[in-house]
Parts: structure tokens; C-alpha cells; sequence
């Protein structure tokens, strides 16, 4: 029994030959690879994660794309400083996707109708109207951002604290003809919003061919408001609602 134990010394003490190196290096070359992920498999699971993440950003309507700036139900009206109301601006009139899809919709709208007569069809003819709706939505939504300002009133809409679809509808109405001073406890008229979209429309009248009668572009201008404002408002207002139906993750306020 020593000599057996005398012998594995001293076999263990013995330095290793250029065989046995060769062995042990492709042992390790053969673990490392086994460890290594396989080139194909990894390519397909980050596929698979950057396609999930788009799909997730293209169903979170509340990121913006087709709502803009709001106050949550579960967050509380917190007055604006002046950045946030310049931030706010820029967001509602050049930067949200929603807005541009808007005049197109009103821009078909006047194709449809042949408004104004004296615009060609077909694509030139819509190119005039996409542009002279951008036009007046930007001059409104600037006079509109101004008068706010100046009266330090609240520009975003806020979500109902109530439920069932009758109170959260009106609410989402009702919101577009009234908004929180600076105290975000008293409602007003919202003066601002419907002067910048009555001045939009007749500051659009410059540019539009004749015949035009100044008042009733500003009227009409008014008008648009009060529709396409309660519309966005219900849309708004429900948005977490058809982020759930979609299975998309809610936003965390």
C-alpha cells in the first residue's frame, strides 16, 4: 500500500509532457465552447426581444403618439413653471404624431368637399390644404399657448377621478370648454384655447383664395375646436383603457 501511494506521488510530481498539454487545452477549448451561446440562437433571442419592445411602444398610445401632454387620475394638478409650459407648447403643436394625422384627416376632409374651390385636386391641390390647415393649427395653438400663459391657466387635460363611461365621457367634454387656473382648484372658461382657435381661423384667411369672409373662417376655426378637442379628450381619457384590451403595459405615473 505505500509503495502504491509512493508511487502516485510521485507520478503527480512529474511535469506534464507536450501531449498531455495538448489534452487539457482542447478540454478547455471544448468547455469554453460549450459555455459560449450559440451565434444563431443569440441573433434570434435579441430579435425576438428588440420586436416585442417595438410592439409594446407601438400599442402605448399613452406615450404620445396620438394623445398629448395630460394630467393622470392618479396624479395630482401641480401648477406649470414657465419651462414646462414652453415644453408643453412645443409637444401639442410640432411634436406629436397625433397632431400631424389630424390635418391630414381635415385636409382629406376639405379634398372631399372641394374647400377651397379654387385648389386644384389630386395631390398638388391636398399638399395647399394639408398646408393651410398646419398653418392655422399653429397659429391658434401659439395664441392659444400665449393666452394660457398669461392667465395661468392649466393647457392639459386631466383625467377623471370618477368611473363608468357616461361620467367619464362628459368629463372629457365638458374639459374642453373649461380648465383650472393657477390654483388648479377653480374651473374657467377656456378663453384662451377658443381665442387662439377663432384667431387661427381668421389668420388663415391670408393665405386662402377669394371669395373669403373673415368671421366665418374664425367661426368655423371655433368649431373645430369644439369637435376635434372633446374627441381627443374621450380619446385621452380613455387611452389606459385600450392600452389593457391590447395587452400593452400601462405606463407607470
Amino acid at each position: 500500500m505505500d509503495s502504491q501511494q509512493s508511487q502516485q506521488q510521485q507520478n503527480s510530481s512529474q511535469p506534464q509532457t507536450g501531449a498531455d498539454k495538448d489534452k487539457d487545452k482542447d478540454k478547455k477549448d471544448e468547455d469554453k465552447k460549450d459555455d459560449s451561446p450559440n451565434p444563431a440562437q443569440a441573433a434570434a433571442e435579441k430579435t425576438k426581444e428588440v420586436t416585442i419592445n417595438a410592439l409594446v411602444k407601438v400599442r402605448d398610445w399613452e406615450n404620445g403618439w396620438f394623445t398629448t401632454p395630460y394630467i393622470s387620475r392618479t396624479r395630482e394638478r401641480v401648477p406649470l413653471t414657465d419651462q414646462q409650459r414652453r415644453d408643453i407648447y412645443l409637444q401639442q403643436t410640432f411634436t406629436q404624431p397625433g397632431d400631424y394625422f389630424k390635418r391630414m384627416i381635415s385636409a382629406a376632409f376639405d379634398q372631399a368637399r372641394d374647400a377651397p374651390s379654387q385648389w386644384p385636386q389630386g395631390w398638388g391641390g391636398y399638399g395647399e390644404r394639408f398646408a393651410s390647415r398646419e398653418g392655422q393649427f399653429i397659429a391658434a395653438n401659439s395664441l392659444a399657448a400665449l393666452g394660457n400663459a398669461a392667465l395661468k391657466y392649466e393647457p392639459r387635460y386631466d383625467q377623471c377621478r370618477c368611473s363608468g363611461f357616461a361620467h367619464r365621457t362628459r368629463h372629457a367634454i365638458w374639459r374642453n370648454f373649461v380648465t383650472y387656473d393657477h390654483g388648479e382648484q377653480n374651473l374657467h372658461p377656456q378663453w384662451a384655447l377658443y381665442g387662439g382657435a377663432f384667431s387661427g381661423g381668421l389668420i388663415a384667411t391670408a393665405w386662402k383664395p377669394h371669395p373669403r369672409n373673415l368671421w366665418l373662417n374664425g367661426g368655423y376655426g371655433a368649431l373645430g375646436q369644439a369637435g376635434w378637442g372633446s374627441l381627443l379628450n374621450i380619446f385621452t381619457e380613455f387611452a389606459g383603457d385600450i392600452n389593457q384590451k391590447l395587452g400593452a403595459r400601462r405606463k407607470r405615473q
